[in-house]
């Protein structure tokens, strides 16, 4: 049995990422499947963050968090939620950041600068990135990171992969945003980190 430093999970991202890759069994060979889908991939990205961003106008709950100015973006913004169209700058401000993170998974070796990277997704969305105006809720984190995991899957099944790389690239996308989705979590908790006289059983 190993001896995890559970005060370290909250503290020592690459030490986070590195438990929860062993855990779930996220490894060299999902790495390499997620490499490896990058040339079917790349061009299905597009239509991809397209369907993301419907997805999003959907509602007002999602929708709302585009109005305000974004962090990098000087461009005009919208006057209002119904102002905001899906070809409004800003949002292809925005679609350009969500295809560089699809391609970022698909290219980027899994290294300490990737570690940091995925937590920054997490990190980018709270005010603790610097914006005190900046928090989108977790359940909108969550419900969106649903909706690209299932996208994915679609996508990945309408490649015609032959049955055993299929398999290996949906179980290695699952793994990793199963981890991608505890490094968004992990910025929404007040007080992470257990008691010191805490034991689980």
């Amino acid at each position: 049995m190993q001896t995890i430093d559970e005060r370290r999970l909250e503290s020592d991202t690459g030490y986070r990422f590195g438990y929860l890759a062993e855990f779930i069994g996220f490894g060299g060979e999902d790495i390499a499947a997620i490499h490896g889908s990058a040339g079917l991939l790349a061009p299905k990205v597009a239509g991809l963050v397209d369907a993301v961003y419907v997805k999003l106008f959907d509602y007002d709950a999602t929708k709302r968090h585009f109005v305000p100015r974004q962090e990098g973006y000087e461009g005009p913004t919208p006057e209002s939620i119904e102002a905001l169209t899906l070809d409004h700058p800003l949002i292809a401000f925005r679609k350009q950041h969500l295809g560089r993170y699809l391609e970022t998974l698909v290219t980027r070796p899994y290294d300490a600068k990737m570690v940091s990277y995925l937590d920054m997704v997490g990190k980018m969305h709270t005010e603790k990135s610097g914006n005190a105006q900046l928090l989108i809720p977790l359940v909108q984190m969550n419900a969106l990171l649903g909706f690209v995991a299932d996208a994915l899957t679609a996508t990945i099944l309408g490649m015609g992969l032959g049955a055993e790389t299929q398999a290996r690239t949906l179980r290695a996308f699952g793994k990793l945003l199963w981890i991608q989705n505890d490094l968004i979590g992990r910025h929404y908790q007040a007080n992470p980190g257990p008691s010191p006289v805490s034991r689980a059983g």
